[in-house]
């Protein structure tokens, strides 16, 4: 499996701005200083996403306060359009692409009108077949997460978006839960992705630590999205299970690694290889001294390093023929050398 375009890397910033601006911008500085292609934030209205009563999922009752319902705790996350307009400025500026889920058609159309260029809907909104007629409509690239899809829900979420004329649509394999538990990845499920509908897949790691994230790219993502913070420690139902800034510029430094790793999937020697064809392969040489005229033999030839000269392989090409001069024991046997 070869990588065949360097993989787009997403700080998923998430809520982790705790709904303040400034905090928002720290977080494209050190993404960006990072390494990451793109920030992604979510842009949604309390209002319009959940109702009053909706209880918190287990993983936000451990996070954040337990005398809050999501209803509030959503409302104190939310970003105002200003906030989105100067999100979007400030990513520019610092050379980073700023990308938003949203969570309703109207959220959706604030991106439109600030100018994203493309949207990544949430693995809750997979079913969601009015807002992803309302998204594909808009007829921009769409990333797509699967968490907690079966392969029928994704290709009926595709089929819906592909009605509209958009089939500009990439797949991210993606286990919805904070932190979520190496047992459960099943990462293999990437790959079934990209077989089953032939489009771009990548991955959106959920678990502690970098290293499924890296694996997903030895396997062939093209997108990498992975939860991000600038202090674990910070009060919000995402921080614990995201990466601080040090964490996630390695997590970078490996997967370009591995890009470059990957190569091209042609078998031949490495460049940095044939310096050391001649120092670890063998060759032909004398086993005893061989006078001049006298015959090739197995018993007069054996097989050691140096690997400049005949090599072992053609060994039987030369039995039976006649040495031009004398050869010393232990010297190389050269094709100049037999008649």
């Amino acid at each position: 499996m070869m990588i065949k375009k360097k993989v787009f890397i997403i700080a998923e910033a998430g809520v982790n701005h705790n709904g303040s601006l400034a905090l928002a911008k720290k977080m494209i500085d050190a993404a960006a200083a990072a390494g990451a292609d793109a920030i992604k934030f979510q842009s949604f209205d309390a209002g319009r996403l959940v109702s009053k009563c909706a209880a918190k999922a287990e993983y936000q009752k451990k996070t954040t306060s337990s005398r809050e319902s999501q209803y509030e705790m959503l409302k104190r996350l939310q970003l105002s359009s200003r906030d989105h307009s100067e999100l979007i400025a400030y990513s520019k500026k610092r050379g980073i692409t700023f990308l938003s889920s949203p969570f309703d058609e109207k959220s959706a159309d604030l991106l439109e009108k600030l100018g994203v260029t493309q949207f990544k809907i949430p693995s809750g909104e997979i079913t969601n077949t009015p807002f992803l007629l309302h998204v594909a409509k808009k007829m921009k690239p769409i990333i797509l997460s699967t968490g907690m899809s079966t392969l029928g829900d994704i290709e009926e979420a595709l089929n819906i978006i592909y009605s509209t004329g958009n089939r500009q649509v990439q797949l991210l394999h993606c286990v919805t839960e904070y932190p979520a538990p190496y047992r459960d990845i099943n990462l293999r499920a990437m790959i079934t992705l990209k077989n089953a509908f032939d489009i771009p897949v990548g991955y959106s790691d959920h678990t502690l630590g970098n290293e499924i994230a890296i694996a997903a790219v030895a396997l062939g993502a093209e997108i990498i999205e992975k939860h991000f913070t600038l202090d674990k420690n910070m009060e919000g139902p995402d921080h614990k299970a995201s990466l601080e800034p040090e964490e996630f510029k390695d997590m970078v430094t490996a997967i370009r690694n591995i890009e470059t790793a990957m190569g091209d999937g042609i078998k031949r020697p490495a460049e940095c290889e044939l310096k050391n064809m001649a120092v670890a392969r063998k060759s032909v040489v004398a086993a005893r001294p061989i006078k001049k005229h006298e015959k090739i033999t197995r018993a007069n030839v054996t097989i050691k390093r140096p690997g400049h000269g005949i090599q072992p392989n053609d060994l039987i090409k030369i039995v039976g023929r006649r040495a031009k001069h004398d050869i010393e024991a232990d010297e190389v046997l050269t094709w100049s050398k037999l008649q």
